[in-house]
């Protein structure tokens, strides 16, 4: 049968793939090349050695530029913010944070509420997070006693911030483990340490002796104060390390704050580091505040592996 003919026949004809241009592999822009591939270990090897060993590409290329920002900002004197969830303390970073605060990279920290919580009972007891499933389940969940009464206690008699009055409640009761307190670190280091409490997440609010009103006060005290040290973020690093709500939101508000004040907060970098790529945090954090100049970074991975790396590689780039 003839097709042209044919009344069904499409009207499209093959085009002549003969006269395709084609051009040289060693003309191409490529954006991977071999001088950007990892090296193999070698076994007794050092970490500053495995640490520039990695592939300069992609995640391997911004952790670096991630390390260099942060020790840059500590050798210059910038601001270095660390913004954390209660996950950091769950899977046993604390010590890690508190050696960066100790060694003056860290300028103050931020926290939600389950921060304060789970950085007490380590401090009271060396051990934190219950079981969750279980105590949901026969109606104990948060009904643990001490946390409540201390924390609660702290708020009704002491004055100033929240994280503040804790971390100094932790030192002068002198609780048993103390050492490991980020809250404790930061009173005895006169480091900021805020707490941003969204009211009804965390269990201390079911608590019989709470005080939402002085607990108000308290929270938007380290607000005020986490305003202030956002103040001076030109030229430093925000990093947001496992909070994918409550402190990206409290930070695009200091930062709007900050510039409606006239402070020249444009240039800085940002790093976001989680598990997975959470739309609010990559907002609020990584994209719209450094669009006028600055830098964001996400690293995603498990905080207990990516933090420590990440910290190795500060120590090393700022030396003796």
């Amino acid at each position: 049968m003839n097709m042209e003919s044919d009344p069904m026949a499409h009207p499209f004809k093959p085009v002549d793939f003969k006269r395709i241009r084609t051009y040289s592999l060693i003309e191409r822009n490529s954006k991977v090349e071999t001088e950007q591939f990892a090296r193999t270990y070698s076994k007794g090897s050092t970490f500053s050695a495995f640490f520039s060993s990695l592939p300069d590409m992609l995640a391997g290329k911004e952790i670096r530029e991630v390390v260099a920002a942060v020790s840059g900002a500590a050798t210059q004197g910038k601001t270095v913010l660390f913004g954390m969830g209660a996950h950091v303390i769950k899977v046993g970073l604390n010590p890690i944070v508190i050696d960066l605060m100790e060694r003056g990279v860290i300028s103050a920290v931020a926290t939600n509420g389950a921060g304060i919580i789970h950085d007490l009972e380590v401090a009271m007891a060396g051990k934190t997070s219950e079981d969750v499933g279980v105590s949901l389940s026969n109606g104990t969940f948060g009904m643990v006693r001490e946390t409540g009464d201390f924390l609660n206690r702290v708020v009704r008699e002491k004055s100033g911030g929240l994280g503040q009055r804790v971390g100094e409640a932790i030192l002068t009761e002198r609780l048993p483990y103390r050492d490991l307190s980020i809250l404790a670190t930061g009173a005895r280091l006169k480091i900021p340490v805020t707490v941003h409490v969204a009211f009804g997440t965390d269990i201390v609010h079911m608590h019989p002796a709470f005080d939402p009103e002085r607990t108000g006060r308290a929270t938007y005290t380290d607000f005020e104060t986490f305003v202030a040290v956002m103040a001076t973020l030109e030229g430093g690093v925000y990093l947001n390390v496992g909070s994918a709500v409550i402190l990206p939101e409290v930070f695009l508000k200091a930062l709007a704050i900050v510039r409606n004040l006239g402070y020249p907060v444009k240039r800085f970098t940002t790093v976001n580091m989680d598990f997975i790529r959470h739309y609010r945090p990559m907002t609020n954090v990584v994209v719209r505040p450094t669009a006028d100049g600055g830098r964001g970074y996400a690293l995603v991975g498990h905080h207990e592996i990516m933090l420590p790396l990440l910290a190795a590689g500060i120590i090393e780039a700022l030396g003796s």
